[in-house]
């Protein structure tokens, strides 16, 4: 399993808009700048956060996009789930996978099981204010 640059991005942009939140909405195009990431790839990612209910858009003049809660009630799972195909470290543990036959003697599932509810876990405990905290420098990356 790797996170992709979706679900890293989509981080990113929702640390920025929560940094630069002025009572209004934030044009894509500013969060683009900041985070040196192509807008073209933004606007693919934008909207698995908006029907995800994570941030909501204006069109025209003083458009843009906004968080829609308090950055602390964001969760990196949350993020991830929306953004990335599959999260699961092995496919038997993948969502809509067919049942394994050799899951009654599997020696190894219990390991892969206990290791997917402790990286939800880890990510669930994990809030986009969390991540606001973090600053090795001026610049942060994800």
């Amino acid at each position: 399993m790797i996170i992709s640059t979706r679900g890293r991005y989509a981080l990113r942009v929702l640390i920025d808009l929560a940094e630069h939140y002025n009572g209004g909405f934030t044009p894509m195009k500013e969060v683009a700048e900041r985070q040196d990431i192509s807008l073209k790839y933004l606007e693919r990612i934008i909207p698995a956060l908006t029907k995800g209910g994570l941030i909501e858009g204006v069109h025209g003049k003083g458009g843009g996009y906004r968080l829609t809660r308090s950055p602390d009630e964001y969760n990196v799972w949350d993020v991830l789930v929306l953004t990335e195909t599959e999260l699961a470290p092995v496919a038997c543990l993948e969502d809509h996978a067919k049942p394994c036959v050799r899951q009654a003697e599997c020696r190894t599932l219990p390991l892969w099981q206990e290791f997917y509810e402790n990286m939800k876990d880890f990510f669930k405990s994990k809030s986009i204010a969390d991540l606001m905290q973090y600053s090795p420098s001026d610049n942060y990356v994800i």
